[in-house]
C-alpha cells in the first residue's frame, strides 16, 4: 500500500468551494437533511514538488488562511486538476468521508484533486458542505443540485429499495451538471476506498469513439441482468448483436464528458428507462441502462481499480473475499456496508481495510 507524500507547502492551499443550493420548485416536497454523526478533522496532504502548479490569476481576494489561494474557476477548469464526482447525502456521508480521505492520502498531487458532489435539491446542501469542510478544511469542492423530479418518473422498482433512490441516477447527468470546461471526470460511489494514486486512474487513455472507461467482467452472466421479456424480443436482444458485451460496475468510471455531451448519451439512457416503464426489461436499478448503451463499447480498465462486491449480494450482504490479483480500489458494492457491519459488531474480515479511513467520532467524544 503506497503512502501519501506529505511535504511542506510549495505551491498553494486550495480554497473551500461550496455552491449553495436552493429548492427548485414550490411543488417539490422538501426533505430536511439531518446529520447526527460527527466527524474528526482529517490530516492535510500536500503536493509533491513534481506536481503541476495551478497558478492564481490574481482575481481571488478571499484569502482567510494567510496563504495564497487559487481562483475558483481556474481550479475547476484546469486541465492539470483531477476531477472526481460523487453523490452526497446524509445516509452515506460516513462512506463519502472515508472515500475522500483515502483518495487524498494516496494521491501524489492531492491539492490538485477537485471534488464535484451531486446532492438532491431537496437536501440541506449547506449542512452537507459544512460537514465536509469541517473535516477537510483545504478541500476543493463544489456541490451541484440534482432535481429528483427530473428522474423520479423514469425509475422503476428494483430488487432492493436502496437502488431506487433518484440520486443513484445522478451519474447519468454529470455532463449536464458539471461545468462545460470539465472535460473528464472520475465517477466514484461512496462505499469504496482507494489505496493507490487516483491520477493513474484519471489519466487512463480512452480510445477514439469511446466515452467511458471501467473494469469489465466478462465472466459474469450478462444475460441475468435482463428479463426474459428482453431476450425474447428480437428487436431488443439485437441491441447487443454487434457487440461483445460484458458486465461492468458503474460505481467506478472514467468519463469523457466532451464525447458524452456530443453524443447525447443522457437522452439514450433515458430512452431505455422510458421503455422499462412500459415493459419490464431489467430488474436492477440504474445499472442496466448503462449496460444497454455502453456494454461492449467501453475502454477496459485493469480489475485492480474496482475490487467490487465486498458488500455481498443485494439480498443478504454476505462476506466476500477479494478477487485474485493486485488491488488499487476496494468497493463494498452490494447490500452490506462496512460501517454498518462494524457498528453492529458483525464485521466481515475485509471491513478492517475500510476502518482506518473512518472519520466518525466515537459517541463519548462528541462533547469533548
Amino acid at each position: 500500500m503506497k503512502k501519501s507524500t506529505q511535504l511542506p507547502l510549495f505551491s498553494f492551499s486550495l480554497t473551500i468551494i461550496i455552491f449553495s443550493l436552493f429548492a427548485t420548485s414550490s411543488s417539490q416536497q422538501h426533505v430536511t437533511t439531518s446529520i447526527s454523526q460527527q466527524f474528526r478533522e482529517a490530516p492535510q496532504f500536500y503536493n509533491a514538488p513534481a506536481c503541476p502548479r495551478i497558478e492564481d490569476d490574481g482575481n481571488n481576494n478571499n484569502n482567510n488562511s494567510g496563504r495564497c489561494s487559487v481562483n475558483k474557476k481556474q481550479l475547476i477548469c484546469s486541465s492539470d486538476a483531477v476531477h472526481v464526482a460523487m453523490t452526497l447525502d446524509a445516509a452515506y456521508i460516513r462512506g463519502s468521508m472515508a472515500a475522500i480521505l483515502s483518495i487524498l492520502q494516496h494521491a501524489s498531487c492531492p491539492q490538485n484533486v477537485v471534488f464535484h458532489f451531486v446532492a438532491s435539491a431537496s437536501a440541506d446542501a449547506p449542512l452537507l458542505g459544512s460537514t465536509i469542510a469541517a473535516s477537510f478544511p483545504y478541500l476543493a469542492f463544489e456541490i451541484y443540485p440534482f432535481r429528483d423530479s427530473a428522474v423520479a418518473g423514469l425509475i422503476s422498482t428494483s430488487i432492493r429499495s436502496a437502488l431506487d433512490c433518484p440520486l443513484n441516477y445522478a451519474r447519468s447527468y454529470l455532463a449536464d451538471l458539471l461545468p462545460a470546461c470539465v472535460r473528464r471526470v472520475v465517477y466514484l460511489d461512496s462505499d469504496l476506498v482507494l489505496v493507490d494514486d487516483i491520477a493513474k486512474l484519471a489519466t487512463i487513455r480512452i480510445a477514439a469513439g469511446r466515452v467511458l472507461a471501467a473494469p469489465e467482467y466478462c465472466n459474469a452472466n450478462f444475460t441475468a441482468y435482463f428479463t426474459p421479456t428482453f431476450w425474447s424480443s428480437p428487436s431488443l436482444s439485437l441491441t447487443f448483436a454487434s457487440r461483445e458485451a460484458c458486465y461492468f460496475n458503474t460505481g467506478v468510471m472514467v468519463i469523457d464528458l466532451r464525447r458524452w455531451r456530443a453524443g447525447g448519451y443522457t437522452a439514450k439512457i433515458e430512452e431505455w428507462m422510458e421503455l422499462q416503464k412500459r415493459m419490464r426489461i431489467y430488474e436492477l436499478g440504474s445499472l442496466p441502462p448503462f449496460l444497454l448503451v455502453f456494454a461492449g463499447e467501453i475502454e477496459p480498465v485493469d480489475h485492480r481499480w474496482n475490487q467490487h462486491g465486498l458488500g455481498g449480494d443485494n439480498f443478504r450482504g454476505l462476506c466476500r473475499d477479494l478477487h485474485p490479483g493486485p488491488v488499487s480500489l476496494l468497493h463494498w458494492s452490494g447490500k452490506g456496508k462496512p460501517w454498518a457491519r462494524l457498528d453492529a459488531s458483525r464485521p466481515c474480515p475485509l471491513d478492517a481495510l475500510w476502518a482506518p479511513y473512518d472519520l466518525l467520532k466515537p459517541p463519548y467524544s462528541f462533547d469533548s
